[in-house]
């Protein structure tokens, strides 16, 4: 179990289930559509009588069907279940006949019209005679004889007969009947009309119908109200759990470009993966399961169609992205759109914005199967002639279509890399060019570039699989030294710190003289481990490091050059005016070595620094990453966001996930600090979908705790989570992430007010004497401590711990530290004057850049206030703190609010009061002068006078301000602003 299903409140949907057609068993990313069809088979309040579940082919509408009859059975219910067949679809109530066989023996039990109705219709007793079903090669017959009873007579012996049969209903409602139809959409017409009066009877009937259909145009006999559930594609992570759920399944960059080719479509992803488990002879030895001739569909689709729109559809199939359906058509020497009329008809494309879209992801599998060699290869060959000025589609085209390996094409990939859209694009044309070079150090060159590109993609597998090829063809150490920086990456990704950061020390040892741009990054990258390991031991050596590169002259020629300032004393250096990358790096260095008060005493100017010019490549992205990264460090959330967005948003352009997984917890983290939850949400739901297909443990970890603290915030975490022993994650060598969890973990308890459990929380985030356990993470959360500490009543124990987060911050720590250390301090070492710290740790005005704390603190400051018999000072610091606390959805902490209110007695009804006071806080300056002159007790006109409005102007102010304050009188006004 990974800690994202650990920590994450997901529907279950991950328990062992009998085999599907998808050749698992295991139902992965339908807790959603899971719980909807067991309230549905239950009849549960809110629910209809009818569902539909609607979606493409393969995409597991059967699966959902049938585990949803199996829980129906489970509970006691009578199941009839029925499949579409599209043969039988012209015989009357030939659906109907499967449905209803095993209650045929009920049938003469009922009364006269609905047995006789019955008898005819299902073709049973000695004066019925049964319509004739055609074979799938024949067309259907003519039924032998006509039906006499009406549609009205069979549906209403149906129901009768239904009605009899009910379950128990120990688990269910009782004596409920579940009919349950797959394939929907090739039922017959009579059955479908029938089922419609059905669903028109259901409610206060004991029957339930779910059907399941490809597309719900078939449907439209059934009543209009008729619940309809639409079965989307998995989402990435499910699409990849269940990918890896298959025997042999691929890895690396075959699993990759699986799952891009099955668009969330759980059958084609197994039969993609099938197809290149047989084209693998490695893979090819395993049990990878066949699907239920649902390609065979497609495949006699696309048969009977015209030779030139099957040659068309094996042109489109083959296409890249970047081919529109102009170039394919170029290709095809033909500019008659004609030939996709066909096609479009049969349902297996669409002309959209200029392209040409296959409606399924295995329409455009069938489309190339059983071609030729020839005739796939004379496709790209066409193809790569009409990509003009798309360098890179051409060389692809062309290494489709090769077989040995060519200089010159290695050239045009050489050539053509430099425009690729992506990294993974990229990292496969540059794979590509190292299997047809023609010299082993052209190859290891080229494999080092995929290599480069496979890290910043995130795939580990890719990444072991390029170096193993790297390292049997190279003999460059400069090269060597490259490579392990990125296996270096991949290794912290994988939460594997101390063998990455000893990696990078090896690597060092062995290859001293690659110069001082890879010292640089080996450097940049090692600051980035120690800061996520957090161990000391690797600190230590980072300091040996740096020093390093002083002692070999880095120092002075680029980092001067760069615009740093030097840590220690002494004269600043000297200024260029083009900053180079390697220099920038290094600030991010100098902010982890020496914890600096500012981004901008680590980095002369970053606007300078960035210069005018789009982020267009790794020396601008270098740079916002390092500005980013001080700025965080010094609690800068202003210049932090800007340049993590700026990053981010290249990164993901790029598909760059490996890359976007080193600055996504510290992005994260000031957006979390700052407010912007649901730019958190949004982030962490498309980061865990990348994270989990990489299968990245250590994003995957820190997502998670982003989540678990956002829900926790928001009062919807669930509180079995606090009893715990121990976060599951191994945080050893990955302090920065446990501290994440661990704090997840304890703003849990604090959303269940327990306290004593919230500490036990917070205090693993620091030694037994005190000591952070990460230089900043933790120390961020000493007010977080000195709350629960005052409440649990551990304030001794915490005091010591506050004595040591200060004396490591020392005299000068940067402002957010400071506000959060003086509101510690007035929890638990307050001194004579406990206001004076309560007045520092709200003073300053950047404070308001960190919402909660600030709120935190009023609320702190509030209690000592009102304990101090100053309620209405008290009550100003708590309106201010539920303001904050209701625009963030900040849910428990907005609760405790109201609960200090009603135990202040400032109102008789606390909560009415505070909201009238909050909202008039939140009215206009004009509507506030209004206010305040008509509790005085001033006529409208008097009031216009005086503001220089007309009287009707402020009547309008009135009737719009009233309802926001709860009142409807000028004395109620009155009421209002004297109880402030």
């Amino acid at each position: 179990m990974t800690i994202m299903d650990t920590v994450r409140d997901e529907p279950e949907d991950h328990g062992a289930r009998p085999a599907s057609a998808h050749g698992t068993g295991t139902l992965f990313g339908r807790g959603a559509e899971l719980e909807r069809l067991r309230r549905h088979v239950r009849r549960e309040p809110g629910t209809s009588g009818a569902l539909v579940l609607v979606g493409s082919e393969g995409i597991g509408k059967s699966r959902l069907l049938r585990t949803a009859c199996e829980q129906a059975a489970g509970a006691g219910a009578v199941v009839l279940t029925a499949q579409g067949w599209a043969p039988e679809s012209g015989v009357p109530y030939g659906l109907l006949r499967h449905l209803l066989a095993p209650l045929t023996d009920r049938v003469p039990a009922l009364g006269g019209p609905h047995r006789q109705a019955l008898r005819a219709a299902l073709a049973i007793g000695p004066d019925a005679t049964a319509p004739s079903v055609p074979s799938a090669q024949s067309a259907p017959s003519a039924p032998s004889a006509p039906f006499a009873p009406s549609a009205a007579d069979v549906a209403a012996g149906t129901a009768a007969l239904l009605e009899r049969s009910g379950g128990p209903g120990h688990g269910c409602a009782p004596g409920l009947v579940l009919i349950a139809v797959d394939d929907a959409h090739a039922c017959d017409r009579p059955t479908l009309e029938l089922l419609g009066s059905l669903v028109r009877r259901a409610e206060g009937s004991r029957v339930s119908l779910l059907l399941a259909s490809r597309d719900d145009e078939a449907l439209l006999d059934l009543p209009a109200d008729v619940e309809l559930l639409h079965v989307a594609p998995l989402s990435p992570r499910f699409s990849a759990a269940l990918l890896d759920s298959v025997p042999g399944a691929p890895v690396g960059r075959t699993r990759l470009e699986v799952l891009e080719g099955a668009e969330g479509n759980p059958s084609a992803l197994l039969e993609l993966c099938r197809r290149r488990a047989s084209a693998d002879p490695a893979l090819a030895r395993e049990r990878t399961p066949r699907l239920r001739n649902l390609r065979t569909r497609f495949d006699t689709l696309i048969a009977p169609l015209p030779a030139r729109t099957r040659t068309a559809l094996l042109y489109a199939a083959v296409a890249l992205p970047g081919d529109d359906a102009a170039a394919v058509m170029a290709a095809l020497d033909t500019s008659d759109l004609g030939i996709w009329t066909p096609a479009e008809e049969a349902g297996i494309v669409a002309l959209i914005d200029g392209h040409i879209v296959f409606r399924h992801p295995l329409a455009r599998v069938a489309a190339s199967a059983g071609q030729s060699a020839a005739v796939l290869t004379r496709a790209h060959r066409d193809l790569a002639e009409r990509a003009g000025g798309r360098p890179l589609d051409r060389a692809r085209h062309l290494v489709a279509a090769a077989v040995v390996p060519d200089a010159s094409l290695t050239e045009d990939l050489r050539a053509a890399a430099r425009h690729s859209a992506d990294d993974f694009t990229l990292a496969r044309a540059l794979e590509d060019a190292a299997r047809f070079s023609t010299s082993a150090g052209e190859r290891a060159r080229f494999l080092a570039g995929a290599l480069d590109a496979a890290v910043a993609v995130g795939d580990l597998d890719w990444v072991r699989s390029l170096h193993a090829r790297f390292l049997s063809v190279n003999s460059d150490p400069r090269l060597t030294r490259e490579a392990d920086l990125a296996v270096a990456t991949a290794l912290s990704h994988s939460s594997r710190q101390k063998e990455a950061f000893a990696l990078l020390l090896d690597s060092a040892d062995r290859h001293p003289s690659a110069g001082a741009a890879i010292d640089a990054r080996s450097v940049t990258l090692a600051s980035a481990i120690a800061e996520q390991s957090g161990l000391p031991e690797h600190r230590a050596r980072l300091s040996e490091l740096v020093a390093g590169l002083r002692d070999a002259g880095l120092r002075d020629a680029s980092l001067r050059e760069s615009g740093l300032r030097d840590a220690g004393p002494g004269p600043e250096g000297a200024r260029a005016s083009g900053p180079g990358p390697t220099g920038v790096l290094a600030g991010f260095v100098r902010g982890t070595e020496t914890r600096p008060r500012s981004a901008s005493r680590a980095v002369e100017g970053p606007d300078a620094l960035m210069g005018s010019g789009p982020l267009d490549g790794r020396d601008q992205l270098t740079r916002r990453l390092a500005i980013a990264s001080v700025g965080y460090l010094s609690d800068e959330p202003g210049v932090t966001l800007e340049h993590y967005r700026a990053a981010d948003t290249y990164l993901r352009g790029r598909r760059a996930f490996g890359l976007r997984a080193w600055h996504l917890a510290p992005l994260l983290d000031t957006l979390l600090a700052t407010g912007q939850w649901s730019e958190v949400s949004a982030r962490v739901e498309e980061a865990t979908d990348q994270a989990a297909v990489l299968r990245l443990t250590r994003p995957q970890a820190d997502l998670a705790a982003f989540d678990l603290s956002l829900r926790a915030l928001r009062g919807t975490a669930p509180a079995n989570l606090i009893t715990w022993p121990e976060v599951p994650f191994d945080g050893y060598e990955n302090a920065a992430t446990r501290a994440r969890l661990v704090r997840a973990v304890a703003l849990v308890a604090m959303s269940h007010t327990e306290w004593a459990d919230a500490y036990r929380w917070l205090r693993r985030l620091f030694a037994e004497d005190g000591t952070p356990v990460h230089p900043f993470l933790s120390s961020r959360c000493v007010a977080e401590l000195a709350l629960a500490a005052q409440r649990a009543g551990t304030s001794e124990d915490a005091a010591e711990v506050l004595a040591r987060v200060r004396s490591v911050h020392g005299e000068r720590p940067t402002v957010r530290m400071t506000l959060l250390l003086h509101h510690a301090t007035a929890l638990l070492d307050p001194g004579p004057d406990p206001e004076h710290h309560f007045r520092l740790a709200l003073v300053n005005a950047e404070g308001e850049q960190w919402p909660v704390e600030r709120a935190q603190a009023r609320f702190s400051y509030a209690i000592w206030l009102r304990r101090a018999r100053r309620p209405s000072e008290a009550r100003q610091q708590l309106v201010a703190a539920l303001d904050t606390a209701d625009v963030l959805g900040f849910q428990p902490f907005a609760a405790a609010i109201r609960q200090e209110l009603r135990a202040s007695g400032v109102a008789n009804n606390a909560d009415s009061a505070v909201e009238s006071a909050a909202s008039l806080d939140g009215l206009t300056a004009q509507q506030q002068q209004i206010v305040r002159l008509a509790a005085q007790g001033l006529s409208n006109r008097e009031i216009g006078e005086q503001l220089f409005v007309s009287p009707r102007t402020v009547g309008s102010h009135l009737y719009n301000v009233y309802p926001k304050l709860g009142v409807s009188s000028r004395h109620q006004l009155r009421d209002l602003l004297q109880s402030r």
